[in-house]
């Protein structure tokens, strides 16, 4: 079994997600008492959260390509940034060492082509939906993006890092996703990509596919440490 380098924190909800996720499917697949070989390098959000809002995406590309050397060093085979938005940085990441990153994008790509879907809504955090580096690896295979309003991007990013983020799940914020996700279906979204690994937390289901970004890119980890 390879070990698996998560860079995790942003924020604990999805890094807990991510090592259960992991473990589980490691388990069922190798049986007995088997669990993954992982290394957790893990942020005080806070922080980087502060970075984000600033805009000093420089800066956290440092920050996380100095992780990514910390695990490679610690005997990671693989690396993984456990959240869709900070892959914005993931170029970078990936330039700092020299085993592979598994791409969340990528993962949920070859998902959704697997699935046979053209056209998707993706959902995440006010710089996932707004940046390119998102969009542009799923238009890379040929699937067309759907992006809420300007509106409804606030609602989600409010969401995401006043609830999601810190563990409150509300029924009134889901209605208004579901509502979003409604709207979204009927400008010809095929399926909905929770682009934040929050949002699996709080959205389950709809009238369409969901690709839960979460899960695709632990499975994904996990064949990859399996291979």
């Amino acid at each position: 079994m390879k070990t698996i380098g998560i860079i995790g924190g942003m924020s604990y909800e999805s890094t807990v997600e991510y090592y259960k996720i992991i473990n589980e499917e490691i388990n069922k697949r190798a049986g007995g008492l088997h669990s993954a070989k992982m290394l957790i390098e893990s942020y005080d959000f806070a922080e980087i959260e502060k970075l984000q809002t600033e805009g000093n995406w420089v800066k956290l590309a440092e920050i996380l390509s100095d992780s990514a050397k910390k695990l490679e060093k610690a005997g990671a085979d693989y690396i993984a940034i456990a959240t869709n938005t900070m892959h914005l940085v993931a170029d970078e990441v990936q330039k700092s060492v020299s085993i592979p990153l598994i791409h969340i994008g990528e993962s949920a790509a070859n998902y959704i082509k697997y699935k046979n879907i053209d056209t998707v809504a993706l959902l995440g955090t006010i710089y996932t939906m707004t940046k390119p580096f998102y969009k542009d690896k799923l238009k890379e295979h040929g699937i067309n993006v759907i992006v809420p309003n300007e509106n409804q991007q606030h609602i989600i990013n409010d969401i995401i890092f006043n609830e999601l983020c810190v563990g409150i799940i509300k029924e009134e914020s889901k209605q208004k996703l579901n509502s979003i996700i409604d709207d979204c279906i009927s400008q010809g979204a095929k399926a909905i990509v929770l682009g934040c690994t929050e949002l699996p937390n709080i959205i389950k289901e709809a009238k369409v596919e969901i690709v839960d970004t979460t899960k695709i890119h632990s499975l994904e980890i996990v064949k990859r440490i399996l291979e």
